[in-house]
């Protein structure tokens, strides 16, 4: 009788530091912001009241999930593991996407525009803890890096502008970079928010607030100026 006692308290005991692990690795996020209501015709939105995704299309099963009304994303501990998840229309041009995202473990979080599904596009990566800075890339070049402090288990805000060829990101609500890019390599496409463990093999994101909205082209802009 007391053995059968003392394996049930054995068991009771790794239950409750499974779950002490599980709960540090993948902590809650401090409540989400409140939306920002961006200027212009909304092409795409979603707060994520909804339980399912059923507007996004994931490239790997098991990373992307609605957890507390905001988007997670968790991938496995091992270095250079990525996953994307797709919104958006293949005629979307000229547009700006705004978004809120709070890093729990990892450092890369971000968002690319003008992606075709299984392509890349113009990626913006807001990295963390040993970094602190804001990278524009085209595939592997980098367009621009700036410092830019963000800090884990705090949300953030992106905003991304995609007219022309011409990239603007403001972070918190200050512009950050302002780029062209020459080669015009991107003239269209949807939006892709990124998870990614890169070198430091974690990586648990959440996301809010995600609005897509339409800009006027650059020469419709200059002439009403």
């Amino acid at each position: 009788m007391r053995n059968a006692h003392r394996r049930l308290m054995l068991f009771v005991a790794t239950l409750f530091l499974c779950g002490a692990t599980d709960a540090a690795k993948s902590p809650a996020p401090p409540p989400s912001p409140r939306p920002v209501r961006p200027e212009g015709v909304v092409l795409f939105s979603d707060d994520f009241s909804r339980d399912d995704l059923q507007d996004w299309s994931p490239d790997k099963i098991g990373v992307w999930s609605v957890r507390r009304g905001a988007l997670r994303a968790e991938l496995p501990d091992q270095r250079q593991r990525h996953s994307f998840l797709y919104t958006g229309s293949s005629d979307w041009t000229d547009y700006a996407v705004d978004l809120d995202v709070c890093a729990m473990r990892g450092v890369d979080k971000g968002v690319a525009v003008r992606v075709m599904k299984g392509e890349t596009g113009i990626a913006v990566d807001l990295r963390g803890i040993g970094y602190h800075d804001l990278v524009l890339h085209r595939r592997e070049s980098q367009l621009a890096k700036v410092r830019a402090l963000n800090s884990n288990a705090t949300w953030h805000h992106l905003r991304v502008e995609a007219r022309d060829n011409r990239y603007k990101v403001w972070l918190n609500g200050a512009l950050m970079i302002d780029k062209v890019d020459s080669r015009r390599s991107r003239p269209r496409g949807g939006i892709a928010l990124a998870a990614y463990t890169g070198g430091v093999s974690e990586c648990t994101l959440y996301y809010d607030n995600v609005v897509v909205t339409a800009l006027q082209p650059a020469a419709a802009n200059l002439r009403e100026r």
